[in-house]
């Protein structure tokens, strides 16, 4: 299932390509050209239909023979299912795009990056499969402005990968500072997907950090937090209407209603799958059947 903080974390690699760029050379020894064309590529990497093969994030940088790609997965815990499509992604690209390409994992939980560091054994002598993995130990513990200021995409990843480390309000507020260096635009989105990247304690510290500043950028965050806690209100309105009105589509036709099905009905956050809900709900016979 897709989380906010699953979205956070992939609109932070793909956001500005030049800063993860910087900080992927910086965490890792790839060939990443220093400079040069850099674009997103198609995060599709189906072979074929019927079968769907979609990374979160896939990166080109450079042309000709400097292309270097890199396909970006976020994974916050474990899911077997990776260990067969991750090389399939890798396989997929090479081939689409003529060119050598990696597979980068961001892991915000150790739990996560634990079980994504495994080799994966292809059966083939030789072909093994190690993801290059982001997570709290590998990224460095950033409390210098001037260390946050020289890269920013090593600083905002490291903010997230280090939110339970002890000084995580200095890091934060270290960021908060650097953000200012950059275009206001980018620096309130990076904040914004942050904020989305962060749970719990981290999370209400780091809009702490934000209530108290005066950088220009802070205001178009604010409004943007405010905008989206209208959208989310309107359309969680939507789902509980639509949800409720299922069950009384269900109740007015006589028909039991369990908890399990009322579970599922009210717990559902896919308006379509309600509305479609809805319409079986008018013909089943039975309150099971409307899941089809």
């Amino acid at each position: 299932m897709v989380t906010a903080q699953h979205e956070g974390l992939n609109k932070i690699a793909t956001l500005n390509l030049e800063y993860t760029r910087e900080m992927l050379r910086a965490l890792f020894d790839l060939p990443v050209p220093k400079e040069g064309a850099a674009r997103l590529a198609s995060p599709d990497l189906s072979e074929a239909d019927p079968g769907v093969c979609r990374a979160d994030n896939a990166i080109l940088y450079g042309t000709g023979e400097e292309k270097f790609g890199v396909i970006v997965e976020t994974q916050r815990d474990q899911d077997d299912d990776k260990l067969y499509a991750w090389l399939e992604y890798i396989a997929n690209f090479r081939a689409r795009e003529r060119c050598p390409a990696c597979l980068v994992v961001i892991c915000p939980t150790r739990k996560a990056a634990r079980w994504a560091a495994r080799e994966i054994h292809t059966g083939h002598p030789g072909l093994i499969l190690k993801a290059l993995i982001i997570h709290a130990g590998n990224t460095p513990v950033i409390t210098d402005l001037a260390q946050a200021t020289e890269n920013i995409g090593l600083a905002i990843i490291s903010a997230i990968t280090q939110s339970e480390h002890p000084k995580f309000a200095t890091i934060f507020a270290v960021l908060q500072q650097a953000l200012d260096h950059i275009d206001t635009e980018q620096a309130w989105r990076y904040a914004r997907y942050v904020n989305l990247s962060l749970l719990g304690d981290a999370q209400e510290e780091w809009n702490r950090g934000m209530s108290t500043m005066t950088y220009p950028y802070q205001g178009e965050y604010v409004e943007g937090l405010i905008a989206e806690g209208k959208t989310r209100g309107l359309a969680e309105g939507k789902l509980q209407g639509k949800a409720e009105a299922v069950l009384d589509a269900l109740e007015l036709r006589g028909l039991a209603v369990s908890d399990e099905v009322r579970r599922r009905i009210t717990s559902c956050q896919d308006l379509d799958v309600l509305r479609e809900c809805f319409s079986r709900a008018l013909i089943v016979e039975s309150a099971e059947d409307i899941f089809g």
